[in-house]
């Protein structure tokens, strides 16, 4: 179980999207950000984790670079990103940092993924950060 209430991990959420650049903030639409105590069985196999293996986070949508002129037109879903509070708990604990950081930095790499980067060119970028 995650050792931090639920609500106190949202507010940490809420500061570590305030620290994404404001141009990035206004790009940002149609987005919602859950939280989930870790990835599903469901999830696991749809993203080929091993045992040994877990996720922070998931951005599931249609990336900014990808979506049409058509997009938007009718009922349209939100993009998501889900962050996953045990294993980001975990990781600040393994790592000796603050949740507070791993929080912000999964913020960081999912919204990557929502401009169209793949995970290669988010990690090129999280190195140069």
């Amino acid at each position: 179980m995650p050792s931090m209430e639920k609500q106190e991990f949202e507010s940490l959420i809420e500061d570590g999207f305030a620290l994404l650049p404001e141009w990035v903030r206004k790009k940002i639409k149609n987005v919602a950000i859950l939280v989930e105590v870790e990835p599903s069985s469901e999830v696991r196999k749809q993203e080929g984790l091993g045992d040994d293996e877990t996720l922070l986070g998931l951005y599931q949508g249609i990336p900014l670079s990808a979506r049409g002129e058509n997009y938007g037109i009718g009922i349209t879903l939100p993009d998501t990103i889900t962050l996953y509070q045990m294993p980001i708990e975990e990781c600040a604990k393994e790592d000796g940092v603050e949740i507070k950081k791993v929080i912000a930095d999964t913020i960081w790499h999912e919204f990557a993924h929502h401009f169209g980067m793949d995970e290669e060119e988010v990690q090129k970028r999280e190195k140069g950060r």
